[in-house]
């Protein structure tokens, strides 16, 4: 091995290449580490675009950090940008997802800590970004390939799980003992708001009074994930915003200030210890589980498509300021058809707010 990786070398040499001034480079390139401060920095000034020709929203950049600084950082930041090779990328695959890297962390947050868990869903999704990041490299000229390309991710279970119809009543005793344990009001409504929308949590976290009109049952949302997007609003989903107060702010009030309610996964976590929901029970799980339910009740992708969000709708809900007749029946019959299934009336109790 020494005599073939000497003729190697001298091989080199021949072509006129200097081996020691490339050792040089490649111990003085940027490291993993320094890139993704850069990549970062870039992202945040609005310098890159996403797929859709638009700069990455906050709650984007807040989860790329969160997964730059837990996962990429303490198992590549060392490595030189030109030396990571897709054996390197595959290990880093297989190590978040068998949870190396996890743990606690501390955040910027006074007292506050991350429980960072891992698992193949996480890998799957940090070496997606990862590969953003390699590719803003390329760009840059730092390396001339990307070695995340054809490295093949875990799938990603996450979207095929939805809520059991035993689960769908856990969750509505969950939200009955919540109310009578004086848990966060808002935190409980938004929580029905989810489940009887399947909206994005950061769309209901994020509803402002000004994008809502109860009389048309219409919110208008300008700018979601998959751009501008008109929702219909049930009559159920109407109940609950007539028992939140009106402001001119937020629809579901954080505990201090007047921001999102940063907490609510929290919150989450501990209403659905009253059911007892499994673990594996998020928010996320309700967008599905709405889709999932309007699916088994006949509906189109199209409607189903208008009622959640999906990308397809969105393009042409700019033009409409209203929702049908026909969009309104369907939202109706699902979210009544959820109320039913959680053991709820279809307009849910009445919840005392905090003015």
């Amino acid at each position: 091995m020494a005599r073939e990786e000497a003729r190697r070398l001298l091989g080199e040499v021949v072509r006129g290449v200097d081996p020691s001034s490339d050792k040089t480079a490649k111990r003085t390139a940027t490291t993993v580490a320094e890139l993704c401060g850069q990549y970062f920095t870039d992202a945040e000034a609005g310098r890159l675009l996403t797929r859709r020709k638009a700069s990455k929203k906050p709650s984007t950049l807040l989860t790329d950090k969160g997964r730059i600084q837990r996962h990429i950082i303490p198992l590549l930041g060392r490595l030189s940008v030109p030396a990571v090779s897709r054996g390197d990328i595959e290990t880093f695959l297989h190590a978040v997802a068998e949870g190396k890297t996890a743990g606690r962390t501390k955040t910027a947050k006074k007292r506050g800590l991350a429980h960072v868990r891992g698992g193949k869903g996480t890998a799957s999704r940090t070496v997606g970004l990862l590969g953003a990041i390699v590719s803003y490299a390329v760009r840059t000229g730092m390396r001339p390939d990307n070695p995340v390309h054809g490295v093949i991710r875990f799938a990603d279970g996450m979207k095929k799980r939805r809520l059991s119809d035993d689960e769908y009543r856990m969750l509505g005793k969950a939200l009955r003992e919540a109310e009578a344990a004086d848990h966060w009001p808002y935190a409980i409504e938004a929580t029905r708001f989810l489940v009887m929308t399947g909206w994005r949590s950061g769309e209901v976290l994020g509803l402002l009074w000004s994008q809502i009109d109860i009389a048309r049952q219409t919110a208008t949302l300008p700018d979601t994930k998959t751009g501008h997007s008109m929702r219909p609003l049930s009559g159920a989903v109407c109940d609950i915003l007539r028992r939140v107060p009106s402001t001119d702010g937020l629809v579901f009030r954080a505990t201090r200030g007047t921001g999102p309610m940063t907490g609510f996964r929290k919150m989450w976590d501990r209403i659905a210890k009253l059911g007892p929901l499994p673990d594996d029970v998020t928010p996320h799980v309700f967008r599905h589980s709405f889709s999932s339910l309007a699916s088994d009740m006949g509906y189109s992708e199209p409607t189903i498509a208008a009622m959640v969000g999906h990308k397809g709708r969105t393009m042409t809900s700019r033009y409409v300021h209203s929702a049908d007749a026909v969009l309104l029946a369907a939202a109706d019959v699902v979210t009544n058809k959820t109320a039913l299934l959680m053991g709820e009336a279809e307009s849910s109790p009445e919840v005392k707010l905090q003015n």
